[in-house]
């Protein structure tokens, strides 16, 4: 089995043209553009000031093909600035000054074996893989990848028909790069036109290679990758990917392949980054009850327990607690709300005399807690209804009345014990929806 990463899930390229616009407007790409288009016009014009705009030629190109990676990995946010002013990476110009060479001596050399036909046949295919070999390049940083026409071809037929979609949409930003230009040049003063023209040129070659990236990324399965999203800001435009997808999918190939304990330790390493995942936490208990690993079971039980209560899963509790006695005879619950919680549960479900043992000498316990009226009518109720116990009932009934009288039950006990006297089932006051005239 091969995991397929977002592959399924992405949004095409056609539905999210507005994402690609507005890409270099973040915060990342416009300090890379107003660095590299605002500095070389404001150093002289000897050698230092041409090195220095050499120098943020590359920066920016380099960037440029940061960003082809950065998208293919699921980064749907531009690369930091740092990344085009870092040391290392500005082989890429380099490596594409090759690309350019080598597809010109290839248009060259079929003009002398085949002639003008050959020749513009080759120029056609150069043309048109371009932008596949602009993607393979940023992504394998290999000349010879870039440039083999076989290499080219496999991309373009896996990625397929969206392949020219893709084609026709970056034409058309040429062609509005160019048009944006020329009215800057056309309209304004020349120094304030080439630096519009700079930016012009810089924002659209963004736009463009944002969405080469992107297909690399649409067309993930085919192209023998996987990747997720990495961040957030595909809101609005990315349909949200549930990420536990592939942690599911971790544990489902684990179990499957009887690897028990390396599914009990991503559990766990899961459950320490997120405590609250009831999700993980059920998972856990399953895995440990199937496996009768008793002191994994005992070292988690209060929130096995307090999951199990939520769910009002009487059974479950009583086989856990059950599980637990046989390394804890005796076993009491130290929290008071938690065991009222899993008595009541276990009452529900019929488990009545583990409810009272988890409920036996409450008030020594826990003498003080607000917890003690309920969990002896808990513990009457069980006696009553469960036992028919109706003596023990009316005793722990007679105790809530003398020891918890500004406890709200304190008003419901006489009912309760009417209930007892006449053999009835131990229950709350009937509900009245009669209005008072």
């Amino acid at each position: 089995m091969r995991y397929l990463g977002a592959a399924t899930e992405v949004v095409p390229f056609w539905n999210r043209i507005g994402a690609f616009f507005r890409y270099p407007f973040h915060t990342d790409p416009l300090l890379v553009i107003a660095i590299c288009t605002l500095v070389p016009l404001l150093v002289s014009g000897n050698l230092i000031g041409l090195i220095i705009t050499l120098v943020l030629a590359l920066a920016l190109l380099k960037y440029t093909y940061a960003v082809i990676s950065h998208t293919a990995a699921g980064h749907m946010k531009p690369p930091p600035v740092a990344v085009a002013f870092s040391g290392s990476g500005f082989d890429i110009v380099i490596l594409q000054l090759l690309v350019f060479v080598l597809m010109a001596g290839m248009v060259a050399a079929a003009a002398m074996v085949g002639g003008p036909l050959l020749m513009l046949l080759a120029l056609a295919f150069v043309i048109l893989a371009l932008p596949a070999s602009i993607m393979v390049l940023a992504m394998e940083h290999s000349v010879m990848a870039a440039v083999n026409p076989m290499n080219l071809a496999v991309l373009m037929s896996r990625i397929g028909a969206p392949y020219f979609l893709l084609y026709g949409y970056l034409i058309l930003l040429i062609l509005a790069s160019g048009a944006a230009q020329e009215f800057a040049l056309t309209h304004f003063a020349p120094g304030v036109a080439r630096t519009l023209a700079g930016f012009l040129n810089s924002t659209f070659t963004l736009m463009l290679f944002h969405m080469l990236g992107y297909l690399l990324f649409q067309y993930q399965e085919e192209l023998g990758f996987a990747s997720d999203l990495q961040d957030d800001e595909q809101a609005g435009d990315m349909h949200h990917r549930d990420r536990t997808r592939r942690f599911d999918a971790d544990i489902d190939m684990n179990l499957k392949d009887g690897n028990y304990d390396r599914v009990q330790s991503m559990l766990k390493e899961s459950l320490k980054r997120d405590s609250q995942n009831t999700l993980r936490l059920g998972q856990l208990h399953q895995l440990l009850t199937a496996r009768n690993d008793i002191p994994e079971l005992y070292r988690y039980h209060p929130r096995f327990l307090g999951m199990l209560a939520d769910r009002n899963d009487g059974d479950g509790i009583a086989d856990l607690l059950a599980a637990i006695e046989t390394i804890e005879p005796g076993f009491r619950l130290e929290e008071p709300g938690l065991s009222v919680r899993c008595a009541r549960s276990l009452y529900h479900r019929g488990h009545f005399k583990p409810a009272l043992k988890l409920l036996q000498y409450f008030h020594k316990r826990f003498p003080d807690s607000d917890e003690l009226a309920p969990a002896y009518l808990l513990v009457a109720q069980a006696l009553a209804n469960g036992l028919g116990q109706w003596e023990k009932a009316a005793a722990f009934l007679n105790f809530i009345k003398k020891r918890c009288l500004k406890h709200p039950l304190h008003e419901q006990i006489d009912v309760y014990l009417q209930q007892v006297q006449n053999r009835e089932p131990v229950k709350g006051p009937r509900a009245s929806f009669s209005t008072q005239e």
